[in-house]
């Protein structure tokens, strides 16, 4: 493209994307420069890395780091393992395939604070769960599973409601996979599996990278599942930026915001990167 063609689709893009940008970017710049004393609120504005040096000993924050990036790479993991066999068996249409999909979609249309209270309510210690599994004998009293120390509710909770959107672009990327490749494989002896490691994984390998990007980055930030229904003994990066705003510490506050952009950032790269990797057959 000339300079002046460049000029020209920068020109066209700006009205959409340069707002967004403009906007992210301001937001962004804020954060980063309110973790450095900058735009205090409750006092003068100084440039200084005392915020970052308190809570980068600080253990309760090193923990959350952990916490939340462990949350928002398990959920990524767990929602696009499950939405590929789903994907593949919804590629081809067949009787009762659009209701079976739309069923599927559903948690999409659910509010991430309603299903939080719904499984709460399954699982707390006089749920549905406890007793059929005293009924049918399993237990002999109830359990408690609310609130677990592995935030295994949690896991379920983001899966449930990504692994629809995982769906949605496996799906799309699948149905652009012609049915000659695939035969052409299965005439020369490939099994289901070879199939998928050599054909469907690397052809697939961009839908499910922006899956599992944007899967990570809503789960390292989510709030309101960790409040619900995660461990009590444990904070996210939310948690904790909202605790520190509560007390009106926005300096500290906008250093952990500072830190979930981070997290976000690399992590997604990372993930990203190993993902095409190991889908490309690149790792054996």
């Amino acid at each position: 493209m000339t300079a002046r063609q460049w000029i020209t689709v920068t020109l066209l893009l700006m009205p959409g994307l340069g707002l967004i940008v403009w906007l992210i970017g301001t937001v962004v710049y804020i954060a980063f420069a309110q973790s450095f004393g900058l735009y205090n609120i409750n006092g003068e504005s100084a440039l200084t890395t005392d915020y970052w040096a308190d809570l980068l000993g600080n253990n309760i924050y090193l923990r959350s780091v952990r916490y939340s990036t462990y949350i928002g790479v398990m959920s990524a993991i767990f929602s696009v393992v499950l939405a590929y066999p789903l994907a593949i068996w919804l590629r081809k249409p067949f009787t009762g395939s659009m209701t079976i999909g739309s069923i599927l979609k559903a948690p999409l249309l659910v509010h991430g604070l309603v299903a939080a209270f719904l499984f709460v309510n399954v699982i707390s210690y006089h749920g549905i769960l406890n007793q059929f599994m005293q009924w049918i004998g399993i237990w002999d009293g109830p359990h408690r599973l609310q609130n677990d120390n592995n935030a295994i509710a949690v896991l379920i909770l983001q899966t449930w409601k990504n692994m629809p959107f995982a769906l949605l672009l496996l799906t799309g990327a699948l149905q652009g996979i012609s049915d000659d490749v695939l035969d052409a494989a299965r005439d020369l002896g490939a099994g289901s599996w070879a199939r998928f490691r050599k054909i469907i994984a690397p052809l697939t390998v961009s839908g499910m990278q922006a899956a599992i990007v944007i899967i990570f980055i809503g789960a390292v930030s989510d709030f309101a599942f960790q409040v619900i229904a995660g461990p009590i003994n444990r904070q996210s990066l939310a948690q904790l930026m909202v605790g520190y705003k509560g007390r009106g510490d926005w300096n500290s506050a906008a250093v952990v915001g500072a830190t979930m952009i981070i997290v976000a950032l690399f992590g997604s790269v990372i993930l990203a990167g190993l993902s095409k990797i190991v889908m490309r057959g690149r790792l054996k």
